[in-house]
């Protein structure tokens, strides 16, 4: 087992990767002390592995209740949020009590939101069962819902006991949810790490067919990268804005498309494709960087053009209302190199819009 160690102080906690670690319950029960846990799960994810989870809880002795919420992006809401809140409130939990998230992206940031609301803040574990889950939103602490007019627009940043992946959860992971998680993957190559990209390069096709030795590099990989980050800037003051590579225009396609039309991760794999592109129009990122950048995503499988029904003006509206935006001023992630990357609004305004343009003619 690799563990990871994400250094906040007192905050900090672990990141357990392996095989196998849900038949392992004592790294999930020794993080619930108080003896009460609430598993928060969806309607997929529950028929596989709720039943182990549980019988962890049971052999520990521990309280617990179940809120089994409809699985998908369109419904991240206040609306759906509330039936955690009142399972918790049903079954009478107090502050003492641990909430766990048993599911995606979707699931974790949804528990962990409720968690940091609830009683004005209880503790929460992560137990990622999709790859962009394992690799990007089950670390750091970033939880939220969406709202109608934007992404993410609601949440609080709120730190897990600790994050448990089974990567035998992905097993059972369609093809689709497979590949929006290697965009988050690529996105770490791409900021950060050259090597990482290179070795990506590599072996993407592997990591596609799920061999294991591949994922389970990548993941931690990811993992380490993401948890370094976030040590140095837990609250996105500075370096961890990073991170949102292509997610300015990924959001904006979620946004306009509806929720759950677009995987996350999808969204983000066309916008680091419209990112590299609009740094190469800039002068900044030279023409093969972005040609192996483009080539890496759609070898991914995941789209590298926007939805042929978006307008410029559409675009531009829904990217304005972006938590990057400073006194008014949209600020990008834009590449230098692969490897290195900048959160910037230094930019021709007119360069964005003829990017944009560019890229919703060649996908009409």
């Amino acid at each position: 087992m690799a563990t990871l160690d994400l250094d906040l102080g007192e905050r900090g906690y672990p990141i357990h990767i392996d095989a196998g670690l849900l038949d392992k319950p004592e790294l999930l029960t020794r993080h619930i002390p108080d003896k009460t846990a609430l598993v928060v799960s969806n309607t997929t994810v529950a028929p596989l592995y709720l039943a182990r989870v549980t019988s962890a809880l049971d052999e520990a002795g521990i309280r617990y209740a179940t809120t089994i919420l409809p699985d998908g992006e369109q419904y991240k809401t206040l609306e759906v949020l509330n039936q955690v809140f009142t399972g918790l409130l049903e079954n009478r939990f107090g502050r003492d009590v641990c909430l766990i998230a048993l599911g995606g992206g979707v699931v974790g940031d949804m528990c962990g939101f409720a968690a940091a609301s609830y009683q004005r803040g209880v503790g929460f574990i992560q137990i990622p069962t999709t790859l962009l889950a394992q690799v990007d939103s089950s670390v750091g602490g970033k939880t939220g819902v969406n709202h109608p007019l934007g992404k993410n627009m609601i949440g609080a940043f709120h730190q897990p006991r600790c994050v448990i992946i089974d990567t035998d959860t992905l097993n059972t992971l369609e093809d689709r949810q497979l590949n929006a998680g290697l965009a988050e993957i690529i996105k770490y190559g791409l900021i950060i790490d050259r090597p990482f990209f290179g070795w990506l390069e590599e072996h993407i096709d592997a990591l596609r067919r799920r061999d294991k030795q591949a994922l389970a590099y990548a993941i931690e990989r990811s993992c380490a990268i993401k948890a370094d980050v976030v040590a140095a800037d837990e609250r996105e003051k500075g370096q961890r804005a990073l991170l949102n590579l292509g997610h300015t225009f990924g959001h904006a396609i979620e946004t306009a498309t509806g929720y759950g039309a677009w995987l996350h991760g999808e969204a983000v794999g066309c916008g680091m494709v419209m990112a590299a592109s609009l740094s190469n129009r800039l002068g900044w990122l030279d023409d093969e960087s972005l040609e192996r950048s483009r080539d890496l995503i759609q070898r991914a499988g995941l789209p590298v053009a926007p939805p042929p029904e978006m307008t410029a003006r559409q675009f531009r509206d829904l990217m304005a209302v972006d938590k990057k935006v400073q006194q008014g001023a949209l600020r990008l992630v834009l590449l230098r190199q692969i490897g290195e990357a900048l959160v910037t609004s230094e930019f021709d305004d007119s360069q964005l819009q003829a990017e944009l343009e560019a890229r919703l003619a060649a996908s009409g």
